[in-house]
């Protein structure tokens, strides 16, 4: 036997399957945990070794809910997930995918709904994409130098935009025709043959869409009638994938039409479904309760294969003068981010009559909303007039003698994206945060990463739920064991999506982190700011675990070590596509130096 190219010595190790953790010592090799063993191993001359004493060794962390579609694909390496442990992610999220719709058709769908640069976006795919469906899509991503893993849906939106087209594919008068309905069901079973994990699809219609010709219509899933959505339900249930999916926020809630679908009752199977979000909203207190009872019940009694997708931290947005996805909701605020010329926006911001619609959807305690719209919890942080920082704009008013809402509409007029303010709108209330994060009914997801680079970061939200869980044991009111805690990020999501991630036992791929629980503090929920060349050199807010998260290996690959990456990465492959319900190749560990 060669010797090991990577041993791990003296950590607390946890499989990912919810056993509790053991001291053990792990040779990996050839991309493989070879050995785990109660004993000291053979260390070779070539031979990395990763003193993990006080540490704890568990699977690689798995973000089911990202949106790195186009990142990926000119810095595969996507760093600012990687070094807090991620080591699989999941492209396709919420009806958007760059699979079979043209670049800028692309652009279009992802760059408002997501906050990411509409330019940049569409030069990215114009440059990069050069397959046409599924099985040459999947090809493409194989083909890069990856650092993560990679598993991905295909999108509802964008099959549709390339069946009807953008223009026909937002428009509530365009029925599918039978053949075209036939092309949609077709492209996805070639998604799915391709190992895509299923289907996502979105029917809140905040969601909308960028660009000059169809500007602020909501996204194409959002237009397809229940007779759609049952007609690629059934693939799905077939097939045994997966449907993630938001509900609508309006009037007339579709959330019951969801479980509906996802119930196996008259039916062989459920259809095992995601749904956005699980969350203690600050805008709808009690409906907590709703989301910690329903889908515990509905698996049990109404034989659903149902998960609520949950962030397992305080969902804390920050904003640039006006640009934040919250003011989509309302009549008024959709309005101002329709235009995209600043003087046209900021004569409009003035106008009275505008002001006076937007206190009116903001005073009106009866519409639907994400939001909780109370400019009272919602903090200046950064602005010119330095005296401003730290007050909220309720206060402004107050000092100025004017509505909450003139005193930001002015505030934003005369400083425009110089100013800077955040709230929080879910998950602020810590006893409600551990019945989530305990619940059986949610997964661990919706961290977003790669999309609303200027709102929010949370691309180390699994170790911050693990500094949550570990602050509660040491203050003697567990919520979640530690083996749990991990389980949930790791083989619980891996099993649940069926990709061949997420495990950590001898002969399982060595996708792994290392944890040092001394570094599970205050600094792990700190906030900071890294440029993102590939988009154009825009400062994006990003997280820094690096005392906590101390070592990431993938593919055996040592790719991260204490606040540095190895050289190559990003440039060496180390991840692989996941395809659905398969074991993935194992990759012969390169032996070029990737050690720090």
């Amino acid at each position: 036997m060669s010797a090991f190219d990577i041993v791990v010595n003296d950590g607390l190790w946890f499989d990912g399957t919810g056993a509790p953790g053991l001291r053990r010592n792990l040779g990996i090799r050839d991309g493989v945990v070879a050995e785990v063993s109660t004993t000291r191993l053979e260390i070779g001359p070539d031979t990395e070794v990763i003193d993990a004493a006080g540490k704890w060794v568990l699977p690689g962390f798995v973000d089911v809910h990202t949106h790195y579609d186009a990142e990926a694909l000119v810095s595969p390496g996507l760093p600012e997930s990687v070094r807090h442990g991620v080591t699989t992610v999941v492209l396709g999220n919420c009806s958007l995918s760059t699979v079979y719709s043209t670049p800028r058709e692309i652009a279009d769908l992802f760059s408002r709904v997501e906050a990411v640069p509409h330019d940049a976006v569409l030069r990215i795919l114009e440059a990069n994409k050069t397959w046409t469906g599924p099985a040459a899509y999947t090809a493409a991503l194989e083909a890069l130098p990856l650092g993560p893993n990679v598993a991905a849906f295909i999108g509802h939106s964008d099959i549709r935009t390339h069946v009807l087209g953008l223009g026909r594919g937002t428009d509530k008068k365009v029925k599918p025709t039978r053949s075209e309905l036939g092309r949609m069901g077709s492209m996805l079973e070639d998604a799915i043959d391709a190992g895509m994990l299923g289907l996502s699809s979105m029917t809140n219609a905040l969601d909308k869409i960028d660009g000059d010709e169809y500007r602020s219509r909501s996204l194409p899933s959002t237009y397809a009638r229940w007779k759609e959505f049952r007609f690629l339900n059934r693939i799905l249930r077939d097939r045994g994938k997966i449907l993630q999916s938001a509900p609508t926020i309006n009037l007339h809630p579709n959330v019951a039409a969801f479980f509906a679908e996802s119930s196996a009752i008259g039916r062989k199977k459920p259809l095992k479904t995601s749904l956005l979000s699980g969350a203690d909203s600050k805008a709808y207190p009690v409906i907590v309760y709703f989301m910690l009872a329903a889908a515990p019940l509905l698996n049990r009694f109404a034989k659903t294969d149902f998960k609520w997708q949950h962030l397992p931290v305080p969902f804390t947005v920050y904003a640039d003068g006006i640009d934040l996805v919250v003011f989509e909701e309302f009549g008024a605020g959709a309005a101002a981010l329709h235009l995209k010329d600043q003087v046209e926006r900021n004569e409009l911001l003035q106008d009275e009559s505008y002001r006076r619609a937007f206190r009116k959807d903001y005073d009106n305690k009866f519409s639907p909303r994400i939001w909780h719209r109370n400019f009272y919890d919602a903090v200046i942080v950064g602005c010119p007039d330095e005296t401003l920082i730290g007050k909220n704009f309720g206060q402004v008013g107050d000092i100025r003698g004017v509505h909450p809402v003139d005193a930001y509409l002015d505030l934003v007029v005369k400083y425009g994206r110089d100013l800077r303010w955040r709230t929080t709108i879910a998950n602020h209330r810590p006893k409600f945060a551990k019945k989530l994060a305990a619940s059986s009914g949610v997964q661990m997801g919706f961290g977003d990463a790669g999309a609303h680079l200027r709102n929010m970061a949370f691309y180390n939200y699994p170790v911050r739920l693990l500094k949550r869980v570990k602050d509660a044991q040491s203050d003697r009111k567990p919520f979640l064991t530690i083996e749990r805690a991990i389980h949930r990020l790791t083989g619980e999501l891996a099993d649940w999506y069926g990709i061949d991630a997420g495990h950590l036992r001898q002969g399982d791929r060595a996708d792994f982190v290392v944890i040092d629980p001394a570094g599970l503090d205050e600094s792990v929920d700190g906030l900071f700011d890294a440029t993102v060349p590939e988009y154009g050199g825009i400062s994006r807010m990003v997280n820094r675990s690096d005392d906590a998260a101390v070592a990431t290996v993938i593919n055996g690959r040592l790719v991260y070590r204490e606040g540095e990456f190895a050289p190559g990465f990003g440039i060496e492959k180390t991840g692989q596509f996941l395809r659905a319900g398969e074991k993935a190749p194992i990759t012969r560990a390169a032996k070029t130096s990737v050690a720090l």
